[in-house]
């Protein structure tokens, strides 16, 4: 295996990505990308410097001017082409993610799979750019409008889907005829450099894709929010991050789309199917290790069936493989960092301090690397930290409602709103209870919810603008009108 991780790492370019150059950082300065399993060194790769983010953003203003007038048929087939070669490539890149960011190879063929597919949905889109033409109610004069590029694009990306975090986000803006700078978090740079290349490999353009990794992610990124030549902004990652770079953004007034933090209710009610509902709790949960922010926050289930709920899921989470990633039969990779396992484990000491039971799981692993055990908590009091903060673990807390309205309500208690689930047989209750969940989106009896041809966003602190599905590549383009007399 470690032949094979090694060829895999070895393959990755380790310098930045600027105008169709692969350059050093300034000063040579590199930093290192370790694996979570065991803390081990993988490689080095460059460490940018504000200059260097400056020379990224220089190089995708001068290709914009060419890269919006490329014809969208062409920009349509360089995203095909990706996603056949990206398709054809799944193993390494499944590889390459497992080892820097922890999860298993089975997971990450998923990402891989799921990340190809907005290439691939993006491909079509980029044909499929609309304005319209009308007369005026007075008729007079005819009215045009007209859809082109936003321009120059910062994206910064997180370390829990390395792949797909990118694709969701590069894939519409090469098919708006947007030049982009790619800023991927530096616990995970290596999947996305290996994703600048293969964008090399099929044709994209010089200096239409920048790609800067670095562990000054402040420095680097804030001069070049604030530079007139950067026209939009997109980020994946925390609240509390999203907030200083919307602040950061009103300087230039940057069209911005922020995909932040999450708090999802997983709601079971009486009439569900329990099959399901476990099955359901399993993906919602499980799904990265827990590290998704959409991944099942809270467990809102009918006293009824809490019980048995309860007892079925604890049987299932601890039947889980904990492991290193790259292994046989591991259903459980380990947590980014100590640091995450650290807050992660906290959470579940504050709810047992309250009064919580842990059915399963619940302490902390001896031995190397960042693991810690699928936990199922009981009797958790409202007043936990775990029911109001992102667990980004493998943690299900679960707590009982009396009827509907109470469900609703404990539902919507909460800052964020990306993504609720829903268990349920009664169909006049799915459309009650959807449309009463203040959520950007709805799982109903499903577990899953991302898909590339849906629209995928939230609402409050959960952020704005939603990427995928139709709605995805507006994201990325400017309407003009024009009016023209007879």
């Amino acid at each position: 295996m470690a032949d094979i991780d090694d060829t895999v790492i070895r393959t990755v370019p380790r310098q930045l990505l600027v105008g169709g150059e692969w350059v050093d950082a300034t000063g040579g300065a590199t930093f290192e990308v370790r694996n979570p399993a065991d803390d081990r060194v993988l490689t080095t790769v460059a460490d940018a410097s504000p200059a260097d983010g400056e020379r990224a953003l220089a190089a995708a203003a001068e290709a914009q001017r060419e890269w919006r007038t490329t014809e969208p048929r062409l920009r349509g087939e360089i995203l095909r082409s990706a996603f056949e070669l990206l398709t054809e490539r799944a193993d390494d890149f499944a590889r390459l993610m497992t080892l820097e960011m922890g999860k298993t190879l089975a997971e990450a063929r998923g990402e891989v799979t799921y990340g190809a597919e907005f290439f691939r949905w993006f491909s079509e889109e980029a044909v499929r750019v609309h304005g319209r033409y009308s007369p005026a109610p007075a008729g007079n004069t005819r009215l045009i409008t007209m859809k082109g590029p936003v321009g120059p694009t910062l994206m910064i990306t997180p370390w829990n889907f390395p792949l797909a975090m990118g694709t969701r986000k590069i894939g519409p803006a090469i098919a708006a005829g947007c030049t982009m700078v790619v800023k991927p978090a530096a616990e995970t740079p290596l999947t996305m450099l290996a994703l600048a290349g293969l964008l090399e490999e099929v044709g994209l353009p010089a200096g239409v894709l920048n790609v800067v990794t670095t562990t000054d992610s402040g420095g680097v990124c804030e001069p070049l929010i604030r530079d007139s030549r950067l026209r939009k902004l997109t980020f994946t990652g925390s609240t509390a991050v999203g907030k200083v770079l919307v602040a950061q953004a009103s300087d230039q007034l940057l069209r911005v789309s922020m995909e932040l933090g999450g708090n999802a209710p997983f709601v079971v009610f009486d009439d569900a199917d329990l099959d399901a509902a476990v099955d359901g709790a399993m993906l919602a949960k499980m799904r990265n290790i827990g590290e998704a922010c959409t991944s099942a926050n809270r467990f809102l289930i009918h006293e009824s069936v809490a019980e048995e709920f309860s007892s079925r899921l604890a049987e299932r989470m601890g039947a889980l493989q904990v492991g290193d990633g790259t292994a046989d039969g591991v259903d459980v990779g380990p947590l980014i960092t100590e640091k995450a396992r650290t807050g992660v484990h906290e959470l579940v000491q504050d709810a047992v301090s309250g009064g919580a039971r842990a059915l399963v799981g619940g302490q902390v692993p001896e031995g190397p690397g960042h693991f810690y055990p699928p936990t199922v908590l009981v009797d958790v009091p409202a007043s936990a930290r775990v029911f109001r903060e992102e667990i980004f673990g493998p943690v299900a807390p679960v707590s009982t409602f009396r009827d509907e309205d109470e469900a609703v309500r404990r539902a919507n208690d909460t800052e964020y709103g990306l993504v609720a689930y829903v268990f349920t047989r009664d169909h006049a209750r799915v459309l009650r209870v959807s449309e009463a969940l203040e959520f950007g989106m709805v799982g109903v009896n499903t577990g899953i919810v991302s898909n590339p041809a849906a629209p995928f966003g939230g609402v409050k602190h959960s952020g704005f603008g939603r990427e995928g599905g139709f709605e995805g590549i507006e994201e990325y383009l400017e309407t003009k009108y024009v009016g023209s007399a007879l």
